[in-house]
């Protein structure tokens, strides 16, 4: 027989801290919400939204009936019979309700489903607990029936969207061909700024500016907003990810913006880039392309061109040689100097401003040593012709004039002992070996004073005479190296030249 009593206010006061374990145990199920694994998500909300009917009951003080009636279990029954008919799934559960306590027994295809049967048991406010007694099945053809249902649903839904899809395509097609459009208007962007390589860049910034920005247009015309913020996400590791992967390849493209900028050097230059000499017939966004004075193309980096040493020489037209002579020690210097100079100052490539100069540099063990420093105009004078036409020039006046170019003289001693049987030896000679070697040592200094009966300026005199020897008195520059300098320059490059045009006319 059953007691009935009338609730006392102790009885109602512990509705609170019921009410506060609720709670707490709410947000420990929306804390596992946020962090479970997808497939759990449908369980956890059930179970929350079953936490959240008892915390409203126990707010309400509908607490355990104490004479529950039969009236009541049939109704807690027929409503769950009601909501497990509508749902799919769970057509094959069974529910029988006594003293408040329901019993959830039959089947289901997957665990998911179960869960679900009894989170929305528990929901109800008459409910006291309930017993899961259900069989998962775990049937193939029931969940992949389920499995296809899902994507039957999601393939109408997705007939459904079609026109929009349509329409987004479309505004995303015409947002995105206008900026293609506008990125080719080059005279636009050459207007804006003359270097090429910035024009280029400002094109293709716009370009993919209005292809996100359409992108973004067409998403958020189809409801896809949330897609926006994961493809700016991925996209930034992604980012990430290639920027190490390409550093050397970004810091080359960095250094051509700013080689493109800078303009060290034009076309036609003949330069010296980390000892790599050649004339400059183009400068690309990978690479610097040089004419070497062989004849070949050279193509360097741009990262190590902004990094490494530039060396113009055509920057300045006039550039100076040097060259050593050594004169006798007995000779005055000064005279050789001035006897030098006239000679240079004679070639018609010399430049008189600045003017060719000499200066003793040192003494050395048999000669004294003169360098002489002359100038030319390298636009229409070759630099090597130049100083090998200079040195000979200078040489021939000075022994002209009377000053020998001593060669290295070595002093051998002797011990008293070997003197002496060379003494003997030199005594023991016939008379004519005598007069014959004398004439030997005499020979050089007879030959000397007589140019015209020195054998070699004779030679070299009558194999100068011969008209083709001109061409090895002609200091001007290579013609055949130009030429195909030029020839390169015309031929092109797919790659866009980035050195200046208007700088390249100046030349």
């Amino acid at each position: 027989m059953a007691a009935s009593f009338t609730r006392s206010p102790a009885t109602r006061s512990t509705s609170k801290p019921r009410a506060r374990r609720l709670y707490l145990a709410l947000a420990l199920m929306l804390g596992t919400l946020i962090t479970a694994p997808s497939y759990a998500a449908d369980e956890l909300s059930s179970a929350a939204g079953a936490l959240a009917g008892s915390s409203a009951a126990s707010e309400t003080g509908s607490g355990i009936e104490t004479a529950p009636t039969p009236e009541q279990d049939r109704a807690i029954q027929a409503r769950i019979e009601g909501i497990f008919s509508e749902l799919e799934g769970l057509e094959a559960v069974t529910v029988t309700v006594t003293q408040g306590v329901v019993t959830l027994e039959g089947e289901t295809a997957n665990d998911r489903k179960a869960q679900q049967a009894l989170g929305l048991a528990n929901r109800l406010t008459d409910v006291v607990a309930v017993n899961d007694t259900i069989t998962r099945t775990l049937d193939v053809q029931d969940n992949v029936a389920t499995a296809a249902h899902g994507l039957a649903a999601q393939a109408r839904n997705l007939v459904k969207a079609l026109p929009l899809l349509g329409v987004g395509i479309v505004v995303f097609g015409v947002v995105a061909w206008f900026g293609a459009w506008l990125s080719r208007r080059k005279r636009l962007w050459q207007r804006l700024t003359p270097n090429p390589f910035v024009a280029e860049l400002l094109s293709q910034t716009v370009k993919v500016v209005f292809i996100v920005f359409a992108l973004i247009l067409a998403l958020s015309l189809m409801g896809a907003e949330t897609i926006i913020g994961t493809l700016l996400g991925g996209a930034g590791v992604i980012g990430i990810a290639v920027g190490f992967a390409v550093k050397d390849t970004i810091e080359n493209y960095i250094a051509s913006l700013m080689l493109s900028i800078r303009q060290p050097f034009r076309a036609r230059d003949q330069v010296v880039i980390n000892g790599q000499e050649g004339i400059v017939v183009r400068l690309t966004s990978r690479a610097t392309i040089l004419m070497t004075l062989d004849g070949n193309q050279l193509r360097i980096p741009n990262a190590e061109v902004f990094k490494g040493t530039i060396l113009n020489y055509t920057q300045n037209p006039e550039r100076r040689f040097t060259f050593e002579l050594g004169v006798d020690a007995d000779d005055d210097p000064l005279a050789a100097i001035k006897v030098g100079l006239d000679a240079v100052n004679q070639l018609a490539f010399v430049l008189t401003e600045p003017r060719a100069a000499a200066l003793i540099t040192h003494v050395g063990d048999s000669n004294i040593v003169l360098e002489f420093q002359v100038w030319v105009n390298q636009s229409n004078t070759d630099f090597a012709k130049a100083r090998s036409i200079a040195i000979r020039e200078t040489k021939h006046a000075l022994e002209r004039t009377g000053f020998s170019l001593p060669e290295p003289i070595y002093r051998l001693r002797f011990n008293a002992s070997l003197e002496q049987a060379l003494e003997r030896l030199q005594g023991a000679l016939p008379a004519h070996s005598k007069s014959d070697t004398e004439h030997a040592h005499d020979a050089p200094s007879a030959q000397a004073e007589g140019s015209p009966a020195h054998p070699a300026k004779a030679r070299a005199e009558s194999i100068l005479k011969d008209p083709t020897a001109d061409a090895l008195f002609d200091a001007r520059p290579d013609e055949k190296l130009k030429e195909k300098v030029e020839e390169e320059i015309a031929r092109g490059s797919d790659e866009t030249d980035l050195l200046s045009q208007k700088r390249q006319s100046n030349q």
